[in-house]
């Protein structure tokens, strides 16, 4: 047993660590002003689990040298970072996440509460104490401060309370001995944290890498910061599938038991070319240029697998393109959002056994031998849309011309140009107003890419009057964007009409390209398209604002990001259940809970089956934010668990 002011000594000193398998400090707002409330009240706050270790046994995060032996955090991280981060006023150096969870708690000394900083509520209030201020610099400040306060001794007795937290004595319990492997170590992990942070399956094969590789975790952390500066984001564990594609040709991650180190960092070396390589071909051929528009992308380790077993390179412009034309059908019949391991098998199997041939036998076979894109799968609506990459894809290869200027819009563009945005062709605002539905509103047939600024330009147009424009002042524009030239469609009452028509035009277009890729037709001619900066929805109505401005406040209170306007699939069969206005796959708090999801159109979605599968699905902004206040109140002991 050690006082809390002794174990963050220890943290200062390099004695305690955490093991480099851990995820991340997950805690929010709620749960720290509830953790200090527990301490201020004297209740109990749990035991602590450590791993007594040597220091070359396990990959250490913060490890800066230190003592040969160190006590690594196994159960307790999210107690003892928020009292270090609230005692030091700085998170300790082993810390991943966000420390404004433990920044700027304050206390009122007159009712006793534990607030974050609130600038109009606090500012100029003598009684609002800041907790880290009062860690660091004891109570003589706070003696002088309410000196000629009739409450002083009542006063100095709470901060008291607050401050005596430092020599609280907390009990731990260690694991030691030489039995105490990696292995058995995550185990006992796993089971202590059932009901908190678990590991995955691609955590728990990082950890035991860690242990014989040290600097592993921090090798691949530096190849996503490159990705990510690119405009694409991963995570470690689908960095991994890559090395393991290379490494193994498996897809479980038990493969990778058996390789030493110095092969896996040959294997990451060799999956980061090949990453790189295909995401270059994927960008400078199809214009997916950016993560939004990514699709696909447990397709990758299957691009590396093949690239590895073709001597790392694609023989020729027509071998790339037919196996650009496999990528982007696996992609939008959801090859890889069903069971991704087995079809990463039988694709890494088909990729050796027959090459692309074989690679796109298979998925035709998985489609019944019908691989053209018919008018209705262009269907869908929203960003989140599996078929909206494909629009996109569309209007970045093809000679699609911005509505405004008639520049191609594959063209190099610069300053202001280089960004494009969605536009409703038929404004959102007179939709909604006719009665059309939020899917009708976002149909992706109702999408077409503009520069910014001809969607200012064209605002809230009626169509049937600016669209005549364009075709007047840019002839063949509307046909390069796919858009119905026959004026009699441009109109309100005719949209759904419009819709039928514009998705019968894109299907014939996907449908040509996807036939040049795999023909390898103008292959080696194509030309490298540009980067664009950025692509971005029009300006939002006001149910996408009230859903950004929740986003915003959980964000900010220290719950996860989620994934805005995402298709939910079905894990069985690839199936879209949904188009989520927001979607926290891992939970609210990332490996905590069930995921959760934001669907204000349940009419559209496939709620029995979602709630088969476990998700937590709000159907309005109020009710979410009604289940986040009430695990709020209960995190801060303020309301009793239901």
């Amino acid at each position: 047993m050690a006082t809390v002011s002794v174990l963050l000594d220890q943290i200062d000193s390099g004695t305690m660590l955490l093991p480099e398998f851990q995820r991340g400090y997950v805690w929010n707002r709620d749960q720290v002003r509830g953790f200090m409330r527990s301490l201020y009240l004297r209740y109990p706050v749990g035991t602590l689990l450590l791993w007594e270790t040597a220091a070359d046994t396990v990959s250490l995060r913060g490890h800066a040298g230190g003592p040969a032996v160190r006590h690594l955090l196994l159960d307790g991280q999210q107690r003892i970072t928020s009292l270090y981060g609230l005692a030091r006023g700085r998170p300790p150096a082993f810390f991943e996440g966000d420390a404004r969870a433990f920044t700027g708690l304050h206390f009122n000394v007159d009712d006793e509460a534990f607030e974050f900083y609130a600038q109009m509520k606090m500012r100029g209030d003598p009684h609002w104490i800041d907790v880290s201020d009062l860690f660091a610099r004891g109570l003589e400040p706070y003696i002088e401060k309410f000196a000629t306060d009739p409450l002083l001794a009542t006063y100095l007795a709470r901060l008291n309370r607050i401050y005596e937290i430092l020599e609280r004595p907390i009990h731990a319990e260690a694991l030691m001995g030489p039995d105490k492997t990696v292995d058995v170590v995550v185990d006992i992990f796993n089971r202590v944290n059932s009901g908190g942070t678990k590991l995955s399956q691609g955590d728990l094969a990082l950890a035991k890498i860690c242990a014989d590789w040290p600097e592993a975790r921090a090798t691949m952390r530096t190849k996503l910061k490159k990705w990510k500066e690119s405009g694409y984001e991963f995570t470690l564990e689908w960095l991994l599938r890559n090395v393991n594609a290379v490494a193994t040709g498996r897809a479980s991650f038990s493969a990778l038991d058996k390789f030493a180190p110095d092969a896996l960092q040959i294997s990451l070396t060799q999956a980061d070319k090949y990453i790189g390589l295909f995401l270059d071909a994927v960008a400078g051929r199809l214009g997916l240029d950016h993560d939004r528009v990514l699709m696909g992308r447990y397709a990758i380790p299957v691009a590396c697998r093949y690239l590895h077993l073709n001597g790392g390179s694609f023989a020729d412009a027509r071998e790339k393109d037919r196996f650009l034309y496999w990528y982007v059908q696996s992609a939008v019949w959801g090859r890889f959002s069903g069971s991704t391991e087995t079809a990463l098998n039988q694709d890494f199997e088909k990729a050796a056994s027959a090459g692309i041939d074989g690679l796109i036998d298979t998925i035709a076979r998985s489609r019944g031998g019908n691989l053209r894109i018919a008018a209705q799968e262009f269907g869908g609506f929203g960003m989140g849309s599996r078929f909206y990459p494909l629009l996109y894809l569309l209007t970045r290869v093809g000679a699609a011309c911005d509505l405004g200027s008639g520049v191609p819009l594959k063209a190099q563009m610069l300053g202001h140009l280089s960004a494009l945005q969605v536009h409703h062709i038929f404004p959102k605002a007179l939709l909604y107003e006719a009665g059309f539905s939020r899917g009708e509103v976002n149909a992706v047939a109702n999408f077409c890419l503009l520069t910014q600024n001809t969607n200012l330009v064209i605002g809230k147009r009626r169509p049937e009057e600016y669209l005549a424009e364009v075709e007047a002042k840019h002839p063949g524009a509307l046909a390069s964007q796919w858009i119905p030239t026959d004026p009699s469609l441009w109109y309100l009452d005719r949209y759904p009409h419009f819709l039928e028509a514009r998705r019968e035009l894109l299907a014939q277009a996907a449908n040509a390209f996807l036939n040049e890729l795999l023909q390898g037709r103008g292959a080696a001619t194509a030309d490298l398209l540009p980067r664009v900066t950025e692509v971005t929805p029009d300006e939002p109505d006001e149910r996408q604002r009230s859903v950004q401005a929740l986003v915003d406040e959980l964000v900010e209170t220290g719950y996860a990001r989620p994934q805005m306007d995402v298709e939910v699939s079905d894990p069985r069969d690839g199936r879209s259940l949904a188009i989520a206005e927001a979607f926290w796959a891992e939970g609210l708090q990332t490996g905590q809970g069930n995921p959760v999801i934001l669907e204000l159109d349940p009419r559209e979605a496939d709620l029995p089956r979602l709630n088969e599968l476990g998700y937590e699905v709000f159907e309005s902004v109020d009710a979410l934010r009604r289940a986040v206040e009430r695990r709020a109140e209960v995190a801060a002991g303020v309301r009793s668990a239901e």
